[in-house]
């Protein structure tokens, strides 16, 4: 028994050793450097990672992740829902301010529209608070998306920001998210959540305060920096609420403050949150072809709606692999996809490909090349009426039945469409200048000789006669101003021959009196 109790005694010491040895990355960013990593600091006694570490007293309880952060010893229970488990990770110091209690009021008189967020977020809140802590971030940032766009990724301001974390196309691309003709990653959940966390990290190593990184978030970095300055300058302070900014950035915080005070004690606030529980929604799966959405949604058996819901960046029906190599499925329908779709043996897997338009063309032209209607393509490609599509652009194609290459990875990640406006004609007569040809009257229209000769029924070398009448066709707004100009010159030729025939009538000598009808003068007789 002896033997027993020694040995239990070193196999606790030993596991001591093993739980004290690891570096702690769970501080948030408060407490160490930008992305979450703990500052050294000089007191901390270097030790190789292989050494066991046994400290002197008795064994303390084991910190949660936020633990150190508040000062006190976390519940050793596992959370009981997402929402406890946010509350234990509250790291960010709080907004005391009048504009909080005004937005408090605000959400706990609209409880349908607390209800609608919270429902809504329940498929991506999950996700969100696992990267904030593998970073070590304030989990108050995981209620952020109910600020920016109530949960909503398909969410478009008047600015052009989009997606849950709203962002501008510029930012979007400087995080990497792609934005082409297939998607748009400002939606996607993965990369928008990957690209927030690494946007607000940065702001909070420029500005090293979460309620100034948030303004920044808002506002832009520029902007907060130099409302900080200007304070500076001034001797004044440079804290979130001594700041002069915009109505929207001064309520930015407060709004999230009201937030997190209503999910920190819902019951003060007589409201309801629905239960989320602390588990995956969805989990990622792969696909190695092109595929239709709505194959995806039948192979999966959920509706095609609530797959889009969880991969809001695709703007078509198909999914290109070489492109977007993975999709999100709810938990339990991600084995049902794959099961069914290892056996699936016959039939195409994307009815979809793209075509990259070789030259500048009509709607109808483009349609007939290919085989679909010009109704079906404008629609399918979101192509406005009055409209050329540019060289180079690509266009969601039906995929022929030989057809068996998946798209590119450069058209899948690159493709644009770009479009010209479609010039309108009219025919028009112009009059021929003295000595001028048909290549003369070409250049004076930009037009093509032979175009020219065409409409006139002449050869390209031929000349036309001092005031001839010759056919083009030129644009609307083109053909309205030769027609105007003309019709000036007209009436100047008409004022100028009207003058000269009074001045002629002036200069003619008199004519007799008989012909005049008067009575004839005597003739004096010499």
């Amino acid at each position: 028994m002896k033997i027993v109790h020694i040995a239990c005694l070193a196999g606790m010491l030993w596991l001591t050793g093993c739980a004290t040895t690891g570096t702690n990355t769970a501080n948030n960013t408060a407490s160490g450097t930008p992305d979450g990593t703990p500052t050294p600091t000089s007191n901390t006694p270097a030790r190789p990672a292989h050494t066991p570490f046994i400290p002197n007293g008795p064994l303390q309880p084991i910190m949660a992740v936020n633990a150190f952060n508040n000062g006190g010893v976390a519940s050793l229970s596992a959370p009981a829902d997402l929402w406890d488990r946010i509350r234990r990770g509250f790291a960010m110091p709080d907004l005391q301010h009048e504009l909080v209690q005004d937005r408090e009021q605000w959400y706990a008189t609209r409880p349908d529209y607390i209800q609608r967020m919270t429902e809504r977020s329940s498929k991506y809140l999950f996700h969100i608070v696992e990267e904030l802590e593998r970073r070590g971030m304030p989990t108050e940032l995981a209620l952020l998306p109910y600020i920016e766009s109530a949960f909503n990724p398909q969410a478009v301001s008047s600015a052009k920001a989009a997606g849950m974390w709203q962002f501008m196309p510029a930012t979007g691309s400087y995080f990497d998210l792609k934005q082409n003709a297939f998607r748009d990653d400002r939606r996607d959940v993965l990369a928008s959540t990957r690209a927030a966390l690494d946007y607000l990290q940065k702001l909070y190593g420029m500005f090293g305060d979460w309620h100034l990184a948030l303004a920044a978030y808002n506002w832009g970095e520029g902007s907060v920096g130099r409302a900080i300055a200007r304070n500076q300058k001034a001797g004044l302070g440079t804290s979130y609420t001594d700041l002069n900014m915009p109505a929207e950035t001064r309520l930015y915080v407060p709004k999230l403050q009201a937030v997190k005070n209503i999910v920190a004690n819902p019951d003060a606030f007589k409201a309801e949150l629905p239960l989320i529980e602390n588990h995956p929604y969805f989990q990622t799966v792969d696909i190695t072809h092109d595929i239709d959405v709505a194959l995806v949604a039948s192979l999966s058996g959920i509706r095609e709606e609530d797959f889009r819901a969880l991969n809001p960046s695709y703007k078509r029906p198909v999914i290109l692999a070489a492109g977007t190599p993975q999709i999100l499925l709810p938990w339990d329908n991600a084995k049902v996809f794959q099961r069914n779709l290892e056996a699936r043996r016959e039939g195409q897997y994307a009815s979809w490909t793209v075509w990259s338009v070789p030259t500048t063309m009509t709607v109808a032209d483009a349609a007939q090349r290919a085989g679909m209607s010009e109704a079906d393509l404008r629609a399918m490609n979101n192509i406005p009426p009055r409209m050329l599509i540019k060289a180079g652009s690509a266009l969601m194609v039906p995929r022929s039945v030989t057809t068996r290459e998946d798209v590119s990875s450069h058209l899948a990640d690159n493709g644009q469409l770009a479009f010209a406006p479609e010039i309108v004609t009219r025919r028009t007569t112009v009059r021929a200048r003295k000595g001028e040809t048909v290549a003369s009257v070409a250049k004076r229209y930009n037009l093509s000789a032979s175009s020219v000769a065409d409409w006139n029924d002449v050869k390209a070398g031929a000349a036309f006669k001092l005031g001839q009448q010759v056919v083009v066709y030129l644009p609307v707004r083109a053909a309205v101003a030769v027609a105007t100009t003309q019709v000036r010159s007209s009436n100047v030729r008409k004022v100028v021959q009207a003058r000269g025939n009074k001045q002629s009538a002036a200069k003619a000598p008199p004519s007799s009196p008989a012909k005049r009808g008067g009575t004839p003068s005597k003739v004096k007789k010499r």
